[in-house]
């Protein structure tokens, strides 16, 4: 019986999505990321007041990497979403702890540095969770 548990509770845990962000703790944990990002409606909404360094947040999850109209990005970000980056919630909370290292392993570019200096190291799957559900109404 013991073991029939044991090899339940792995199945399941091996089941079970990778992914588990917390998006009310992704949403204090954003404050760290509104002094570069903002995230304002489609509408023109501002659902957190921001600064303009970095691109409008708002529907960020789904979208290709780099596809901001109007925002410069790096290089090596155009050319991360050129080639099929889409900002899903775990590759956002891959990329939070380390957006450096992380455009150098997409492109395979040591030198392909991100703009953003900033590293989150912690919180970064339930920031990835806050912005997954920022997201514009299903029509």
């Amino acid at each position: 019986m013991k073991l029939s548990l044991i090899a339940t509770a792995a199945l399941l845990a091996l089941t079970a999505p990778a992914f588990a962000g917390d998006a009310v703790k992704g949403e204090k944990e954003f404050k760290k990321c509104k002094a570069c990002h903002e995230i304002v409606a489609d509408d023109g909404t501002a659902i957190v007041k921001g600064g303009k360094t970095g691109p409008n947040l708002y529907g960020i999850i789904g979208r290709h990497a780099g596809a901001v109209e109007g925002f410069k990005y790096s290089d090596v970000m155009r050319e991360a979403g050129e080639k099929g980056l889409i900002w899903e919630e775990d590759v956002m909370a891959e990329y939070l702890p380390d957006p450096t290292k992380f455009l150098e392993d997409f492109s395979g570019d040591p030198k392909g540095k991100s703009l953003m200096t900033f590293k989150l190291k912690k919180g970064g799957d339930d920031v990835a969770a806050y912005l997954a559900s920022v997201v514009p109404a299903a029509n």
